[in-house]
């Protein structure tokens, strides 16, 4: 399975550029698979207080217009989070989006931080807590949408659902590369699974710096197989899905809850 990680900008007159050097890149590797950053299509409106009716709608409409775009990089799957209002809630959808497949929700961010400018909790409700794995072109993954990747018994159990990939846009600030790194590393060795790490990049128009670093991480050890950077945005890298198969039944995966 040939998968990508990125990083890119959200301000609107780069993105349009590293978009479309996003889809030459994912044509020329044939990706399977493509994952994109936390919310990536709309500026982090999060980084405020208090919430406004405008900015979130501006986000959601930004968001639906490029997802009108993910053909572009077809045949590979894309998966990614957006802002969206379901049953009268505010929430942060992760997605899969497959052609012919077209736009599927597979989890809704449940573990939200409300901190300086990182106020989410403050902005959008969390969700039911379902962590189901989804299936992509027969391949089992897991969703972790950012913070989430810190609650390490959500990536355990999914190891123990079978899943070979572990999924986590994110939006996480230049600051705390090395934790994050740290932290994705961990999350591949509890499953037994292939880490999957997309990230904002860059320093925003309010001075906001994202650490980037997309990363591939190995479901044995936790070696990190790749990483972007400003010079490399995207990466792309053949997985097998036999090598999380059998990660699973090594040490620690096996041990008894």
């Amino acid at each position: 399975m040939q998968v990508t990680v990125c990083e890119f900008s959200d301000a609107p007159e780069r993105l349009r550029h590293e978009w479309a050097a996003l889809v030459t890149h994912v044509r020329r590797e044939s990706s399977d698979l493509v994952l994109l950053p936390e919310m990536p299509f709309a500026p982090w409106f999060a980084a405020a207080r208090p919430f406004s009716d405008a900015v979130w709608a501006a986000a959601v409409r930004a968001h639906e217009e490029w997802l009108a775009r993910l053909p572009e990089l077809a045949p590979a799957a894309v998966c990614g989070t957006r802002p969206v209002e379901r049953h009268g809630r505010r929430l942060n959808e992760g997605f899969l989006w497959t052609d012919p497949g077209g736009y599927e929700p597979v989890h809704h961010k449940y573990y939200l931080p409300d901190e300086e400018d990182f106020w989410e909790a403050s902005w959008y409700a969390r969700g039911a807590g379902d962590f189901a794995p989804c299936d992509i072109g027969g391949i089992r993954a897991g969703m972790l949408i950012c913070t989430e990747l810190w609650f390490g018994e959500r990536a355990r159990a999914y190891g123990r659902e079978g899943a070979t990939l572990l999924l986590c846009p994110r939006a996480t600030p230049g600051s705390s590369r090395d934790k994050w790194l740290a932290g994705g590393r961990t999350a591949a060795v509890v499953a037994g699974a292939y880490c999957l790490s997309s990230n904002r990049g860059g320093t925003d128009e309010r001075g906001l710096s994202w650490s980037g670093t997309g990363w591939i991480i190995d479901p044995e050890e936790g070696d990190v197989l790749a990483l972007t950077s400003r010079e490399r945005p995207f990466v792309t890298l053949a997985l097998d899905p036999q090598r999380a198969a059998a990660a699973k039944s090594t040490y620690p995966r096996y041990v008894a809850e």
